[in-house]
């Protein structure tokens, strides 16, 4: 079964060919167009797709104001940010909101898809520069002592290679332990930070929320 995959975005020329991209990708299909927040919400809250790539700037209520409705709503909706804004400020209330990956539109192009197949698998994806803005941010607070709570060295580099967007498998790779390691460490995490996903994870740990 395809990925069906909602694109909300104010550019139709854009829109029309991140359409093109992914109805040409075979494992997924692009089931509507949005041109505003508005629109998009009334069609994808009484029908919500797998996966909806958002921009941020739609007018009168913004991508982000959008993401929240969805998510109060249809928590299970995957949101990638698509955007040419790459301010911290905007990144962080995005993944705030819900999104569980952020990507620049300059970047875009045939790794969109795997961004799309990556948030179906549990995953985070973010263009290099952005995941490196979060890293950035979040190793302050815990050189600053003021995380929630102290976590081990190994936990606190997996919970790095998340917000890098790696997946399980590359994380135990990258660390030399097991799949089943990467999983008990993250399993703690959450307990640890009192969260559920890893978006909320990496807030709390930043201090953001």
């Amino acid at each position: 079964m395809r990925i069906r995959v909602a694109i909300v975005d104010d550019d139709a020329e854009l829109g029309a060919n991140l359409r093109s991209l992914i109805d040409g990708a075979g494992d997924q299909v692009c089931v509507g167009t949005y041109p505003d927040s508005d629109s998009a919400c009334k069609v994808l809250l009484r029908d919500p797709p797998d996966v909806v790539l958002m921009d941020i700037n739609l007018g009168r209520h913004s991508g982000i104001d959008c993401v929240a409705r969805l998510k109060a709503v249809v928590p299970q909706v995957q949101v990638i940010m698509v955007t040419v804004y790459e301010d911290t400020e905007r990144i962080f209330k995005a993944l705030s909101a819900g999104a569980t990956g952020y990507l620049v539109k300059r970047e875009v192009g045939p790794e969109l898809l795997e961004a799309v197949r990556q948030v179906m698998q549990g995953q985070s994806p973010m263009s290099g520069h952005i995941a490196r803005k979060v890293v950035e941010h979040f190793q302050k607070p815990r050189l600053a002592g003021n995380s929630p709570e102290d976590l081990t060295p190994a936990e606190a580099r997996v919970l790095d290679q998340l917000a890098q967007g790696y997946m399980y498998k590359e994380i135990a790779a990258n660390n030399g332990i097991t799949l089943d390691t990467v999983r008990t460490h993250i399993r703690s995490i959450y307990q640890k930070l009192q969260v559920h996903t890893r978006a909320e994870a990496l807030l709390k740990y930043l201090g953001q929320s």
